[in-house]
């Protein structure tokens, strides 16, 4: 049961939060972040009072919405690293590419507001499960963790792209992402990003 702050909340209040946070994800999704309060708290069937004891303020609904999706983010590759069979990475990769599908209206504050603690700790926990795939041989020997990465702003690019045409090319699209990490003789022919790299290209966008 979702909570914006650590009080405990009465059964019927628990529950008008969860409409709002619902509608506010799926209007989200559906127009972005412009939708306004007011046509969220009609999808919730909550009044404006409801909608704003618990956020003061569009940013802080925001805000909840996008710290939900870092934990729920932290949640899934977490679980990747109990698969010891090299199938971790490709398992995250999925699941992210379900969890952002669901939460489309926020990748952009996702992605560019990333708390440097859970960024690191996502990072680390993509360069295990990097390793282990390419033990295990399910991957190319010369993938970088930084081509891993990238690997999962394109799945956020082609969600964002396809939404409003075909919900699902994004699985498509990872099918062809895992297809063309697979191992292989062909050694690749340019150098992968650097963290530095990564970052500056989360700051340049962060601040569009």
């Amino acid at each position: 049961m979702v909570t914006a702050d650590a009080r405990p909340l009465r059964r019927d209040a628990a529950r008008n939060l969860e409409r709002v946070v619902a509608a506010a994800r799926e209007l989200f999704a559906e127009q972005g972040l412009d939708a306004s309060v007011e046509s969220i708290a009609a999808r919730a069937g909550v009044g404006m009072g409801t909608v704003y004891r618990r956020f003061p303020t569009k940013e802080a609904l925001i805000e909840f919405l996008v710290a939900q999706v870092v934990r729920d983010s932290l949640g899934l590759a977490r679980r990747a690293l109990d698969e010891r069979d090299g199938t971790g990475l490709a398992s995250l990769l999925r699941g992210m590419g379900e969890l952002q599908a669901a939460h489309r209206g926020c990748l952009r504050r996702l992605w560019a507001g990333l708390p440097s603690a859970e960024r690191r700790e996502f990072r680390s926990i993509v360069r295990e499960l990097l390793v282990r795939a390419q033990d295990a041989g399910t991957v190319r020997p010369d993938l970088a963790d930084g081509d891993a990465l990238v690997l999962f702003w394109s799945l956020r690019h082609i969600v964002e792209l396809t939404v409003g045409v075909d919900p699902d090319a994004w699985r498509r699209h990872l099918d062809v992402l895992l297809a063309g990490i697979a191992p292989s003789d062909r050694p690749l022919a340019h150098r992968p990003p650097t963290h530095a790299e990564l970052d500056e290209i989360q700051a340049r966008h962060s601040a569009r």
